[in-house]
């Protein structure tokens, strides 16, 4: 069942003992927006929520201690926000929706279609890893080594613009590398079982290797594979890729609601 909730709506719901934050733009189908790591609704879809919400209902979340949701105070997991997600939905009425995750965001609808395939009508996995294989070596040191003066300005003013709070920040930031420094592989057996018609996004130039996504679309019975000009989130215009030349999002975005119809 769709929510009657008007739109547009920004607002926080309580979510697994967390206030966690989403917006509700537009009408139709339900389309669920994940964003990437270190990140906010803003800085990873700010470039095309507008344009999915002319055909879809759009639910843009902000994942634990990210933006405007809270901070459990312990280590995040992407099973975690996998079930917050689910939980939300739940809270909204909404029994099905397709998933759209990016980078970080797309491990968790990887985590959601495994552990509530139920709600999952398509799933889209956009620049999104399943094991540590999947990105070069040098990203892992980055993470390991990275302070939040190496985060990318760009994303630190983008949470800015939405929590001013310094000490919330740094509790991303902390928080995300952590995370990512105790990443676990998610089994081929489990990608393997996901039954949701899946399109994978990467760039050829992607923190994700194009094997990497090949890799996903073999084990993903039925799925959709399409590599695309350019890095991490240049096809949708993720806020670290503007200035990087011609951008192809307005184009993907049409490729990406072509798959939702079909």
């Amino acid at each position: 069942m769709k929510t009657e909730i008007p739109t547009p709506f920004k607002g926080c719901s309580p979510v697994n003992g967390l206030k966690m934050y989403y917006e509700i733009h537009g009408e139709g189908k339900p389309l669920v927006l994940i964003h990437g790591g270190g990140s906010t609704i803003e800085t990873t879809f700010g470039r095309v929520l507008d344009e999915l919400a002319k055909n879809y209902q759009v639910i843009a979340v902000e994942l634990e201690a990210h933006g405007r949701t809270g901070d459990r105070g312990v280590p995040l997991s992407f099973e975690q926000d996998a079930d917050d997600v689910a939980g939300l939905l739940k809270n909204l009425n909404i029994q099905k929706a397709d998933i759209f995750g990016f980078s970080n965001g797309g491990t968790t609808g990887f985590q959601i279609a495994i552990r509530h395939p139920e709600i999952v009508n398509k799933l889209i996995v956009a620049s999104a890893i399943f094991k540590k294989g999947g990105a070069p070596e040098v990203i892992w040191d980055f993470i390991r080594n990275g302070s939040l003066d190496s985060m990318p300005q760009q994303l630190k003013d983008g949470f800015k613009e939405v929590n001013q709070n310094a000490q919330a920040l740094h509790t991303m930031f902390t928080r995300d590398q952590e995370r990512m420094n105790t990443f676990k592989d998610i089994s081929e057996h489990l990608i393997a079982g996901i039954k949701a018609k899946t399109l994978i996004l990467v760039g050829d130039n992607d923190v994700t290797k194009p094997e990497h996504a090949l890799e996903m679309h073999r084990l993903i019975a039925g799925s959709e594979l399409m590599i695309i000009p350019g890095g991490h989130g240049d096809y949708i215009g993720e806020i670290t890729t503007l200035g990087n030349g011609p951008t192809a999002y307005s184009h993907v975005t049409g490729l990406i609601e072509r798959f939702l119809t079909d």
